[in-house]
């Protein structure tokens, strides 16, 4: 295979993911966090949940992740997420947290929010590197915490395909 290739794509793979974060970004008004695909000791995805959103009991309510149950192209994978949360000043959604738990780094993205936002709803694209569960966290100016779980299936060969 031609080297120039295989650079172009994985600058395209690059510059769509960091796009649709800074897009996400931009049209929230707010900072996005996103990791690299760097290879990663196992992380205990419960720790992992508790340092980044805060421990307590999640409410699996409230949070859409519209995934489709098998990744036609695990390179960038479309993460369209609603959380069904008034965005008001003194009740709104702080932060959407991505998690992708078999991933080498399983902490995709973090979103913070303003009730200036005006609703809690963005779209992401994520690589997977196998099949995996996807959650998203939901996290209140309160504290509450709602979350969504669903497992998606990924076609031998993940980010490399």
């Amino acid at each position: 295979m031609d080297q120039t290739n295989v650079t172009r794509r994985g600058f395209f793979r690059t510059a769509g993911v960091l796009g649709a974060a800074v897009a996400g970004s931009s049209l929230l008004g707010v900072s996005v966090l996103a990791h690299a695909d760097d290879a990663a000791p196992a992380v205990n995805i419960d720790e992992l949940v508790a340092k980044q959103v805060g421990a307590g009991p999640i409410a699996m309510e409230k949070v859409g992740l519209d995934i489709p149950g098998t990744a036609e192209n695990a390179a960038l994978v479309r993460m369209p997420i609603v959380v069904d949360h008034p965005m008001e000043a003194g009740n709104f959604i702080q932060t959407v947290t991505l998690i992708i738990d078999n991933n080498p780094n399983p902490l995709i993205a973090q979103f913070e929010l303003t009730p200036e936002a005006g609703k809690a709803s963005l779209e992401f694209r994520a690589r997977m590197a196998k099949s995996s569960k996807v959650r998203v966290i939901a996290k209140s100016n309160s504290g509450k915490l709602y979350g969504v779980v669903k497992e998606i299936q990924v076609a031998a060969g993940g980010c490399s395909g």
